[in-house]
């Protein structure tokens, strides 16, 4: 061992349980008439006899004490055999119809869209790029739903008895348009054949007469008055101001003059005969408004029974196109009516506005006689599929716009715009449930929908009271759809969690697998995959090495040499990008050298933060030894996740140890850069040493745990076993091998436990020892549970397959300890002399904390004074 205490070279054959009672009687012997030296020897004693150590398992990967043996260049990167494959190119292959190893969630898909239920909505959940989207809208667009509802159109009529309540009607697919054009044809006509109606010689007739009437009913009303009064010596007078009576003298007017020289008593009698006769006119007066109601009413009749003629022909004619319409034949009536009582607007002449030296015609538009079309599906059209993209609630429920009219706001209900909901009706709606969560009242929107059936169209507006624009009520439209959401597993167990509709919505979920297993069949699959995608995109094919690599990309991908990545969009890409290689390089055929090329020029693109850390390294910025030994010093490992790129490098893990109760500070949760998962892997360090040496006893200790240079925030309990290691060499005060990373998590019993990201980590590793040059003794500790994740890179395993580099499995903490601590030549010493070294450590930590108790100075004052 070197630099061992020579007490720990003595009882280096012996086991753990052999070893510390034999310390114990040397401290006895050796210091008996010390009265402290007694009981930090007891001590020892009592943590034997309590405590004794269960039986050490043998190192990794052998079963006699020697090290654990390397991992084979196989086991390092279990690649695709191209000689598998009994094609030449993918262009040989058949197509793959959908997406390999979805099984499970097409069979769900299946059976959401097929059943009928109320609540059977389905939610998509997988991570994004796997494909869910292209597979759901093909199964949708093959029919494979099941059978689906009738085709409808959806069409908003304006209400004649309610203008604020437009009408929703159901028409079947394809009539909606035929309703609206017929209708805007029938109106077009009107517009001219109204006008040219009234303005024909038999209405002016008509319309001559009945004034004519009125006129020699009112004139000899006044005739009769006037020949009364002339009876009476009075006339009646026409004044611009109106009627009048005044004396009369033959059949002029009496002069004033003349009437203030009539006596007095004659005077009177003119006076009452005129006030007589103003009674008479004004009761004449008050029947002529009357007369002209009657004279209006007959010309409103003869109006209407002009309009009538000209109306009805073409009425009679869309009644019959839509007589099996019921709903349409009472709103064709109620425009007759309408239009018949309306005539007058017919008959307005054209309104003609200058702006700009350009003469404008303006129109009535006769908005209350058109069809507002939401939505409309010919026959032959399968069912709805849409899309979705920007789920606001506007866009999901639909909206009524307004424009401006005199510094006002105003609308109708051609103003009426449909939502996704109504363009999906009766058939499929697909959204992202992330943007749907993120819009403003539109996941409740979308929820208040699905539960009523309906889909009423409100104003955001008013609804939160925000504006007092007078607005529309339009008639719900029933609804009849399937919601599909697309979403990540998070999300979808959060809304399971949080949202008590969600579950009663939305019944069914379709998991897509982000990994299958990986097996000859499988790989076949993917070369078809890989063909379908070629033909697809209009690539290149891939020779059977290029499949090969891509496969073995795939693996690397999903972090397991025995499975394979259902990531299609990664997939794409790599292709896309090979066949752009293989294309510059005037190639028929995508080979291995494109598809490495591909996949260095992604990492190349990416790697700019990798590069500078490990330049960080190289240059002793960070401080990493990849050589020699140290005490209470370990290379750890860690991960920095880019989201689309991940890289390890290697951290130094330090400890300490002194005298205390039992404490373990985790500097880096003291300085709050520590994660929960971090902190509890630091406790279950404490609760492994308390297990191992201080069953029934305090621990007298106190450790303290730091990633050096680290000044981001740790999370993951993937550094527990090195900071193990580096508590335990300081303990026993054993150097480690620096040469050497280490990663894996522990439990409390010291069994090493798998972790992530392994490929990347060994790599980090190796890129920083290649860089200062391999020289056979550095390696990388992993659990023994990750060597069937491990797919390193190519240049890795050549220089494992030449023994300049190495990969230990490990699946206790003993074998690490006799890796770090022991040579590349000749056999280490077994584990069990750094745990005799810790015990020792800390049988000496507990006596000399026993020693300063209060108890332990009164024994001694009493041992003196005896003496």
């Amino acid at each position: 061992m070197g630099s061992f205490p020579r007490c720990a070279d003595r009882v280096g054959g012996m086991t753990e349980k052999a070893q510390v009672p034999s310390i114990a009687a040397r401290l006895e012997c050796g210091h008996a008439a010390d009265p402290f030296s007694i009981l930090r020897c007891r001590a020892v004693l009592l943590l034997n006899a309590a405590n004794p150590a269960p039986p050490l398992a043998g190192p990794a990967g052998s079963a006699d004490g020697g090290f654990a043996a390397a991992l084979t260049p196989g086991q390092l990167r279990p690649a695709c055999d191209p000689a598998e494959f009994g094609f030449e190119t993918t262009a040989e292959l058949e197509a793959l119809p959908g997406l390999i190893g979805q099984t499970r969630a097409v069979d769900a898909l299946r059976f959401g869209v097929g059943i009928r239920q109320e609540g059977y909505n389905l939610f998509v959940l997988g991570p994004a790029g796997v494909g869910k989207r292209s597979l759901v809208r093909e199964l949708l667009a093959r029919g494979d739903a099941g059978p689906a509802a009738a085709h409808a159109d959806w069409c908003y009529l304006h209400n004649f008895s309610e203008p604020h309540r437009p009408r929703a009607v159901r028409l079947p697919g394809g009539r909606g348009p035929v309703l609206r054009d017929a209708l805007a044809h029938w109106v077009d006509e009107l517009r001219s054949a109204i006008p040219a109606l009234f303005d024909g010689e038999a209405y002016r007739s008509k319309a001559a007469a009945i004034q004519q009437r009125f006129e020699q009913q009112q004139e000899q009303a006044l005739k009769a008055l006037g020949a009364e009064a002339a009876q009476q010596q009075i006339l009646l007078l026409r004044t611009p101001a109106g009627f009048g009576f005044a004396p009369a003298q033959g059949e002029e007017v009496l002069p004033p003059a003349a009437y203030e020289r009539l006596p007095q008593d004659q005077r009177e009698q003119i006076d009452q005969r005129i006030d007589a006769l103003q009674q008479k006119l004004t009761l004449l007066l008050a029947q002529i408004p009357q007369w002209w109601k009657e004279r209006n009413a007959k010309m409103r009749q003869l109006n209407q029974d002009t309009t009538l003629a000209t109306v009805r022909p073409g009425m009679d004619e869309l009644s019959r196109r839509f007589a099996d319409l019921p709903e349409i034949l009472e709103h064709l009536q109620a425009v007759q009516r309408d239009v018949v009582e309306r005539a007058d607007d017919f008959r307005k002449p054209e309104e003609t506005v200058s702006i700009a030296g350009l003469r404008l015609v303006a129109r009535e538009s006769f908005h209350r006689y058109q069809v507002n079309l939401l939505v409309s599906h010919a026959d032959g059209d399968g069912p709805p599929l849409v899309t979705e993209d920007n789920p606001t609630y506007a866009h999901l429920l639909g909206r009524v716009e307004h424009i401006a009219q005199l510094g006002a706001l105003v609308t109708d209900f051609t103003l009426i715009k449909p939502g996704a909901l109504h363009r999906a009706n009766g058939g499929y709606l697909l959204l992202d449930a992330r943007k749907v969560l993120m819009q403003p009242f539109a996941w409740e929107g979308l929820k208040r929908a699905l539960q009523s059936r309906q889909i009423r169209i409100e104003s955001l507006g008013q609804m939160v009271s925000l504006v007092s624009t007078v607005s529309l009520e339009p008639q719900p439209v029933p609804l009849d759809v399937k919601i599909v959401l697309f979403g990540e597993r998070w999300v979808y167990y959060l809304l399971q969690q949080v949202d008590p509709d969600f579950g009663e919505l939305f019944k069914v979920a379709a998991d897509f697998e982000d990994r299958i297993e990986r097996t000859p069949d499988s790989h076949l699959q993917y070369a078809r995959l890989m063909a379908t995608l070629a033909v697809r995109e209009h690539l290149l094919p891939l020779d059977r090495a290029a499949v090969a690599r891509v496969i073995d990309h795939s693996a690397r991908l999903a972090g397991d040499a025995q499975r394979l990545s259902t990531h299609m969009r990664s997939l794409a890409d790599l292709l896309r990008e090979a066949d752009f290689w293989a294309r510059q390089a005037g190639r028929a055929a995508m080979s291995v050298d494109h598809v490495r090329q591909a996949i260095a020029t992604q990492i190349g693109r990416r790697d700019r933060l990798r590069v500078q850390v490990q330049e960080a390294i190289l240059r002793g910025t960070l401080m990493i030894a990849t050589s020699g030994r140290a005490v209470a010093q370990v290379n750890g490992l860690s991960v920095f996740d880019l989201g689309d790129f991940a890289f390890a490098q290697p951290v130094r893990i330090t400890a300490t140890t002194r005298l205390g109760e039992g404490e373990m500070v985790n500097i880096e949760r003291e300085a709050r850069l520590s994660g929960p998962v971090h902190a509890k892997g630091v406790l279950i360090l404490s609760a492994y040493l308390a297990a191992r040496y201080a069953r029934d006893q305090p621990l007298a200790l106190s450790a303290s745990l730091v990633f050096e240079q680290s000044y981001s925030r740790v999370d993951g309990d993937s550094a527990s076993l090195a900071e193990l290691c580096a508590l335990l060499s300081d303990l026993a005060g054993a150097p480690v091998r620096q040469g050497l990373a280490v990663t894996g998590s522990v439990n409390q019993l010291g069994q090493v436990q798998a972790i992530g990201a392994v490929n990347e980590k060994i790599e980090g590793f190796y890129d920083i020892c290649a860089a200062r040059g391999l020289d056979g003794t550095q390696g990388v500790l992993i659990p023994r549970a990750n060597v069937k994740h491990l797919m390193l890179r190519e240049d890795v395993v050549a220089a494992c397959a030449e023994r300049r580099f190495a990969v230990y499995p490990v699946d206790h903490v003993d074998g690490a300890l006799e890796l770090l601590t022991g040579a590349m030549t000749g056999s280490a010493p077994p584990a069990g002399a750094v745990h005799a070294r810790v015990g020792e450590r800390l049988a000496r930590l507990t006596a000399l904390r026993q020693s300063y108790s209060p108890a332990a100075q009164r024994a001694g004052h009493a041992v003196q004074a005896a003496d």
